[in-house]
This record gives C-alpha cells, sequence and structure tokens, in this order.
C-alpha cells in the first residue's frame, strides 16, 4: 500500500496548505417575484433522486455491495476536499509572479502536508484509492491527470502518472457515471442527498438467500 501513498498524498496536500472549505451545496435557491402587487418568495428545491431496492443474485454480490457503500463513502469527502484544493491552489500558483516562487509554494505545500495526511493514506486499500481518482475525476470533471498537469507542469504530472501505474491506476483513469461507474454514481448522490445508510438498509435487509 506504501505505493498508493505518494499519489494519494501530493493531491491530499493541497488540501490544507490551499485552505479549502467543504461547504455543502445549497438545498435551496429563493427567489422572490410581483404576483397581482404582492411580493412572493418561491424556492426551487434540489432534485430528489428515487432508486429502485438493488436485487442481488448471491450473498457474494451483497458482500460486494456492501463493500463499496463502505470504499464510497470513505472516500468521496477527500474527493470533494483534494478538488476544491487542487483548484484553489491552481489559482494561487497563477498570481506568483515566477516559477521560483511557485515551485517554491508547491515544495512548501508538499513538506507540510506529508505528515498531516500521510496516515490517514496509508489506511486506504488498493480499491479505494482507485475509488478516489475517480472521484477527483467526478468532481473536477476532467481528468485527474490533466489538473494535475494544469498545477505543476507536464514532467511532474509524468511522474505521478508512473507512481499511480505502480499499484494497477491511472491518474488518466476516466469516471463512467453512466457505465461501469454507474453504481458508484448512485450511492454518490445518495451521499449528497443524505440517503444512503436508507437505500444500504434497504438493499442490505432486503436480500433473501
Amino acid at each position: 500500500m506504501k505505493k498508493v501513498v505518494f499519489i494519494l498524498c501530493v493531491c491530499a496536500m493541497f488540501s490544507s496548505y490551499a485552505k479549502a472549505q467543504d461547504e455543502k451545496p445549497k438545498t435551496y435557491i429563493d427567489v422572490a417575484g410581483i404576483y397581482e402587487g404582492d411580493t412572493i418568495a418561491w424556492f426551487q428545491l434540489r432534485p430528489v433522486y428515487i432508486f429502485a431496492p438493488r436485487k442481488f443474485k448471491n450473498n457474494k454480490e451483497r458482500q460486494e455491495y456492501t463493500k463499496l457503500v463502505r470504499d464510497v463513502k470513505k472516500t468521496y469527502p477527500y474527493a470533494r476536499k483534494i478538488t476544491e484544493a487542487i483548484i484553489e491552489t491552481y489559482e494561487y500558483m497563477e498570481t506568483l509572479p515566477t516559477e521560483k516562487e511557485k515551485q517554491k509554494y508547491l515544495e512548501d505545500v508538499q513538506k507540510f502536508m506529508m505528515d498531516e495526511y500521510k496516515p490517514q493514506m496509508k489506511k486506504m486499500t488498493k480499491n479505494q484509492g482507485k475509488i478516489l481518482v475517480k472521484l477527483v475525476d467526478r468532481e473536477c470533471n476532467t481528468s485527474s491527470y490533466n489538473i494535475v498537469k494544469a498545477i505543476v507542469g507536464s514532467f511532474k504530472a509524468g511522474v505521478y502518472q508512473t507512481f499511480a501505474g505502480l499499484f494497477g491506476n491511472s491518474l488518466k483513469t476516466k469516471y463512467d457515471p453512466e457505465g461501469k461507474d454507474a453504481e458508484i454514481e448512485a450511492i454518490v448522490i445518495q451521499i449528497e442527498q443524505g440517503t444512503v445508510d436508507y437505500y444500504y438498509s434497504i438493499n442490505y435487509h432486503g436480500y433473501k438467500k
């Protein structure tokens, strides 16, 4: 698992040092309108997604689902923070006048955050590392590799890509919410709308041998 640590720590380094804020999305947008001379407020609610109960073929499928829910719940908060930090770090580095100052800032970030996040990242499994990269891609709506490349340049991104390959993953991994990652997407949506435990309970206990 040591091989996973470097790439994940590098991403996570940006979080605290860049002071990223993990803000929850608004539940609604309030707007006021005029109707027959009166000011009336109306609210646009966020979409609520309803999911049909899962049907498992056997106990093995149910256990795999249990592990996936666990892994997504563990990695999604990291993906949110990492994405916000990557963007904020990139924006801040754009304000620095010289490449030397940008490099110095990045080195400071790495030094400061290694001790902060390394113990947490070491606890992640190989599969959780893969899911984290996918979720960063989801949050950035682009390749994790391209985001890193924008921050530290082509050479360093190539180094990170090499390290990622050592544990069977790739920073160029594309998130596919309508295909192979549809199940992860469903769990993420459930997390975002606060229903993940509800659906997990229905799916897990609804299984019949």
